[in-house]
């Protein structure tokens, strides 16, 4: 089903820095604890990404991502998801983040 152009204008994709990320052993599938700056606007919001297949802990921090800052809060065991993190996922569950080419501020919105 095809979304109208309201519809699509109404999530809030916006650029943020990963500033903080933990374990999160928790997790029913292997994932990280993400803190992530979205500037002054939106703040610091918190995330759970299942992104360990690619990534390492020391490579994520100080890097730029792309997320949903808009999607209503969701509890993940004693973790409080603030934002959805996106990114393609491969056909073995695998996530690539999505992710601007050049550092730019945070808190742009995608559009």
């Amino acid at each position: 089903m095809d979304l109208t152009w309201d519809e699509f204008e109404r999530t809030d994709m916006r650029v943020g820095t990963i500033i903080d990320i933990n374990d999160f052993p928790e997790a029913r599938k292997p994932a990280y604890q993400l803190t992530i700056d979205f500037g002054t606007e939106i703040g610091v919001r918190k995330s759970s990404a299942q992104i360990t297949k690619r990534y390492q802990k020391e490579d994520l921090l100080h890097r730029q991502i792309v997320a949903v800052v808009n999607f209503p809060k969701k509890q993940i065991g004693k973790f409080m998801s603030e934002c959805l993190v996106l990114g393609a996922v491969g056909e073995e569950g695998d996530v690539i983040l999505l992710a601007p080419d050049f550092k730019i501020e945070n808190g742009l919105r995608i559009g």
